[in-house]
C-alpha cells in the first residue's frame, strides 16, 4: 500500500475504531485519554466521527497513517495481544463509557486475541471416532454451527433439513424488504468474513453468506435435503427419527439429536372466518409467493411488527393502495445507516488494516447487544412523566418520542395512531427502514385494528369498516411459544408436548431437558434476544457448550446424559426471578415473549456476555449420567 492510498481509505473510518488499532499498533497511552477520548454514540447509532471536532478527528487519521505505514515496512506492533485488563481499557476509552470486564472477555476472545490460551480443538475433521452419531434437525445458523463444531471434534453428524438448501429462514422468508436488523457487520459469524454490501444487508445476500459458509467450511455434505423429521423416540439407546423424504418414509437412529430447528419458523396464521371465501390472494408473509404482481393492487397488511415494517415501505410505491391492520403500536429506533451502501474504502480497512474488523464488530456488539439491557431492569422506585421503567429508560423514550414526532410532523393524527403507551424494549425494538415515511404517503393508511373476518372481496376490521383488497398479507409472527411444535418427541417418560403443556417450555441453559437424555436444544425457551442484538451469538455459545458436552460424553464413555431435574429447576427459578424485574412484565403490556399465564418463554433475561460466561465449559456433574456397558470376551 502507498500512503496516499491509505490517507484516502482511511477518511472512511470509525474514528473510534481507529484509536483502537492505534494503540495497539504503537503502544502510546496518549490514545487512550483526552482529547481522543470519543463521545458516547447516541442511541443505536456508530458514530464514526467519534463526536471528535475537525482538528481531532485530522490528528487521529494522521497518526494512524504514520502507524499504519510504519508496520507496513516492517516495524514491530507494540501491543499486539493485550492482556485482559489492557483490552478492557481500551473497550472503554473506545466505547466513551464503562463497559464491564466479562464483555470485554468476551469480544477478546472473538476478536481472536486469546489464541495462545485457547486449547486447539481435538480430532481430524476428514476422520470421524466410532461409536457416536449425532442427527442435527435443521440447516440454519444453530444447525451449521453445531454441525461445524461436532465435525472439527472429529464426531459423526448428519443434518435432517426439510428444505432444499441450507440457511433456514432465510430461505423461506423472502417477502420485499425482507432483511437483518442488526448490522450485518454484527450479524456473521465470528470466524467467516464478508464484505457486505450494505450496513444492515438484505435477504439475498444473507442467505449467500450462509451457504458460502456452509461451502467453505464443507458442511453442505453433512446435510440431508428434503429430509423432514416427523417424530423423535427414545428406544433405550438412541434416538429413532421418523423422516419423511421425497422417496418416502423412512427411519434413522442416532446416538444424540439436536433440534436447530429456531423459535421462529412456524408461522401463526389465525383461523380468521371467511378467510377461504375471498377471492384474491392470502398468505402469510414468510409463505411469500415465488410470482406476485403488486403492480396497481388493492393490499392490506394484517400485523404491524417486523415483517410488515419491513414489506410495507418495500412495496408502497408499487400498490395502488395500501391498508394496514395494526393492533399493536411498536418503538421505532432511527439509524442513518439503515439504507447506505458500504464505502468500499471501508472495505479496504476491514481487509489490509491490522486489528480494525475485530475493534469494528466489537463496538458493534457493544451498542447493539448489551448496553441497552440496564435500560430493561424495572426501577421500582422510578416514577417518570411517560411510559418507563427506569431513568435510563425513560431517556431512550423521549428520544424516540421526538424521532417519532418529527418524522411525523404535521400528521397528529398519525403521532396518535403510533406512539406506544408503554416502554421502550417492551416488545421487539424495530429500525425505521422508511416505516414512517410510507405511512404519509396519501395512498396509504393505518387502522388501529385487528381483523374481525374475511368477506369475497375484502377484510372486515374488528372495528366494523369494510376494507376492499385483491391481496392480504398476514404479518402474524409465528407459534414461537411452542417449541418444536411440528416434532413429536417421546422420552423414556412420555412427550415433550406433556412435558411443556401450555407453552410452558423449560430447559436448563434453554438447551437441555430432564428425562430426555442425550437431546439438545438451540435456539430453545428463554434463549431469544428481547434486548436486541445478533443472535448467531447466542447460537455460537450454544455450538461450542454441546460440542463440547457431546465430545466429552464420547470421551468419557457415556452412554446416556440428561440434565439433573433440580439443576434445571433452580436454573428456571433464576430466569423467572430475572424475569419478574424485567420490562416484559410491565402492567398491561401483551407480548408474544409470555405465555397465557403470563410467563416469559421466550426471552433471555440475560445479557449476551453473561449467558456466553454460563456455556463455556460444561459441567458433567449436572447431568445424570450412564456409561457404556462394557463388553467382555
Amino acid at each position: 500500500m502507498n500512503r496516499a492510498e491509505l490517507v484516502e481509505n482511511l477518511q472512511a473510518a470509525n474514528l473510534p475504531t481507529l484509536l483502537a488499532v492505534v494503540y495497539q499498533l504503537t503502544g502510546e497511552e496518549r490514545w487512550l485519554a483526552a482529547p481522543y477520548l470519543p463521545k458516547r454514540s447516541p442511541g443505536m447509532d456508530d458514530l464514526d466521527s467519534g463526536g471528535f471536532d475537525d482538528a481531532i478527528q485530522a490528528d487521529i487519521r494522521e497518526a494512524a497513517a504514520d502507524a499504519i505505514m510504519r508496520w507496513t515496512q516492517g516495524v514491530p506492533i507494540q501491543n499486539p495481544d493485550p492482556d485482559l485488563e489492557h483490552f478492557h481499557r481500551v473497550m472503554e476509552a473506545t466505547m466513551g463509557e464503562p463497559v464491564p470486564t466479562v464483555f470485554s472477555e468476551m469480544m477478546r476472545e472473538q476478536a481472536g486475541h486469546l489464541e495462545a490460551e485457547v486449547a486447539e480443538v481435538p480430532g481430524n475433521p476428514e476422520a470421524t471416532r466410532p461409536g457416536v452419531r449425532v442427527g442435527v434437525i435443521g440447516a440454519g445458523v444453530s444447525g451449521l454451527l453445531i454441525a461445524k463444531q461436532l465435525r472439527d471434534r472429529g464426531i459423526e453428524v448428519v443434518v435432517f433439513e426439510r428444505l432444499t438448501d441450507v440457511g433456514g429462514c432465510w430461505v423461506e422468508n423472502r417477502y420485499p424488504g425482507c432483511g437483518v436488523d442488526t448490522p450485518s457487520y454484527l450479524y456473521s459469524f465470528s470466524f467467516f468474513d464478508r464484505d457486505w454490501s450494505s450496513y444492515f444487508g438484505k435477504r439475498d445476500e444473507v442467505l449467500g453468506y450462509m451457504q458460502d459458509m456452509a461451502t467453505v467450511y464443507g458442511l453442505q455434505k453433512l446435510v440431508r435435503y428434503q429430509h423432514d423429521v416427523r417424530a423423535a423416540a427414545w428406544n433405550g439407546s438412541e434416538w429413532v427419527l421418523d423422516i419423511d423424504t421425497p422417496e418416502g418414509a423412512t427411519q434413522q437412529a442416532v446416538s444424540f439429536l439436536v433440534s436447530a430447528v429456531g423459535q421462529l419458523n412456524v408461522p401463526s396464521v389465525p383461523d380468521f372466518p371467511g378467510i377461504d371465501e375471498f377471492k384474491g390472494d392470502v398468505f402469510h408473509s414468510a409463505r411469500w409467493p415465488e410470482v406476485l404482481d403488486l403492480e396497481g393492487k388493492r393490499v392490506v397488511v394484517v400485523g404491524g411488527g417486523a415483517s410488515a415494517m419491513q414489506i410495507v415501505p418495500a412495496v408502497a410505491s408499487t400498490v395502488g393502495s395500501m391498508t394496514i391492520l395494526q393492533r399493536s403500536k411498536q418503538w421505532i429506533a432511527p439509524n442513518a445507516d439503515y439504507f447506505e451502501a458500504i464505502d468500499p474504502r471501508v472495505h479496504w480497512l476491514m481487509n489490509n488494516i491490522p486489528y480494525y474488523h475485530s475493534w469494528f464488530r466489537s463496538r458493534l456488539a457493544w451498542i447493539h447487544n448489551d448496553r441497552v439491557h440496564e435500560s430493561l431492569e424495572i426501577d421500582s422506585k422510578w416514577v417518570g412523566e411517560g411510559p418507563s421503567i427506569n431513568a435510563i429508560n425513560d431517556g431512550h423514550r423521549r428520544y424516540f418520542t421526538k424521532y417519532l414526532m418529527r418524522e411525523l410532523e404535521g400528521r397528529p393524527d398519525l403521532v396518535k395512531q403510533t406512539l406506544p403507551d408503554y416502554p421502550p424494549f417492551g416488545k421487539r425494538m424495530l429500525l425505521d427502514n422508511g416505516w414512517f415515511k410510507a405511512l404519509r404517503m396519501d395512498h396509504v393508511r393505518l387502522i388501529e385494528s385487528g381483523v374481525d373476518h374475511f368477506t369475497r372481496d375484502g377484510v372486515v376490521a374488528q372495528s366494523g369498516e369494510e376494507v376492499p383488497a385483491d391481496v392480504v398479507v398476514l404479518a402474524t409472527g409465528f407459534r414461537a411459544r411452542e417449541f418444536l411444535v411440528n416434532i413429536d418427541v417421546v422420552g423414556p417418560r412420555g412427550s415433550l408436548r406433556e412435558a411443556w403443556a401450555d407453552e410452558d417450555a423449560r430447559a436448563y441453559l434453554g438447551m437441555s431437558i430432564p428425562d430426555f437424555p442425550n437431546l439438545f436444544m438451540m435456539y430453545g425457551p428463554n434463549t431469544n434476544l428481547g434486548h436486541g442484538g445478533s443472535f448467531i451469538t447466542i447460537a455460537e455459545c450454544q455450538a461450542h457448550y454441546l460440542g463440547e458436552l457431546i465430545d466429552a460424553a464420547e470421551r468419557e464413555g457415556i452412554a446416556e446424559l440428561a440434565v439433573r431435574a433440580k439443576v434445571c429447576a433452580e436454573y428456571n427459578e433464576q430466569v423467572d426471578d430475572a424475569h419478574s424485574k424485567m420490562i416484559w412484565n410491565y402492567p398491561g403490556l401483551s407480548t408474544w415473549y409470555r405465555n397465557a399465564k403470563g410467563r416469559v418463554v421466550s426471552n433471555s433475561p440475560w445479557r449476551v456476555m453473561d449467558y456466553w460466561k454460563m456455556t463455556r465449559e460444561p459441567k458433567l456433574e449436572e447431568y445424570e449420567v450412564k456409561k457404556r456397558s462394557r463388553v467382555t470376551v
